[in-house]
């Protein structure tokens, strides 16, 4: 089993993020994204990133990491229609 490995993070990305040194949003952002890519597609996200959060974020609050994980408990907005022939004036 790897050092920091939890079912939550099978690979340990989400806690060799908050042990490193001036990590930046976006190299948080990215971490995230291939730790989401990672995970099996049937288990829950946002229980995973409740339980990371409880684990790393509520002892490190301020890390980017930890608003990284609070901005994926949010999900992404309903795309909407941006253009097209039904959005001009008729």
């Amino acid at each position: 089993m790897k050092k920091g490995s939890t079912e939550h993070d099978p690979r340990g990305l989400i806690y060799e993020a908050y042990r490193i040194e001036g990590i930046t949003d976006a190299q948080c952002r990215s971490i995230f994204f291939d730790w989401a890519l990672g995970m099996d597609a049937a288990r829950d996200s946002r229980t995973d990133i409740q339980a990371l959060l409880e684990l790393y974020g509520n002892g490190q609050p301020e890390h980017p990491m930890t608003a990284v994980l609070r901005d994926g408990l949010t999900g992404a907005e309903k795309p909407r229609r941006r253009g097209g022939w039904r959005s001009r004036d008729r």
